[in-house]
């Protein structure tokens, strides 16, 4: 079964205040990833950005993978190929975090069924900076 995006769950996720891990954030300013974060952080979200180089980003320190992360995130926001995302989400399964965010154009059904079947919520194939400007945000 196709997974099919809450809009309660896309308007909770903008709006209640916490930190996103954003997988594939490096200090590129050409990438989505660049952008996106500084809304987020527009937003009042705090980022992590999760890099194999770990770099710093927006003021924010990054680590190199999702268990390196001090605590677990509120979302895990999943800049990476789709054929890479299963992983991904697995990863955010195990650091305990509450929900994760597929980009758009990132598509995984069976990661996003494992993840809802762990209890997290699931975004997949949006964007927050084109949901939360939907929504009048930022």
């Amino acid at each position: 079964m196709a997974h099919v995006n809450d809009p309660a769950v896309i308007r909770r996720l903008l709006t209640t205040p916490g930190t996103w891990a954003v997988v594939g954030l490096s200090t590129n300013r050409a990438r989505a990833a660049y952008g996106v974060s500084a809304y987020l952080q527009q937003l009042g979200h705090g980022i992590v950005p999760v890099h194999p180089r770990a770099e710093t980003v927006h003021g924010a320190a990054g680590v190199r993978r999702l268990a390196d992360l001090d605590g677990p995130p509120d979302v895990v926001d999943v800049f990476v190929n789709s054929t890479l995302a299963g992983d991904v989400v697995d990863q955010a399964v195990a650091s305990g975090a509450r929900a994760v965010w597929l980009q758009l154009g990132v598509v995984d059904e069976a990661a996003a069924a494992r993840a809802t079947a762990a209890g997290l919520e699931v975004v997949m194939d949006a964007c927050p900076a084109i949901e939360g400007r939907r929504l009048g945000l930022g």
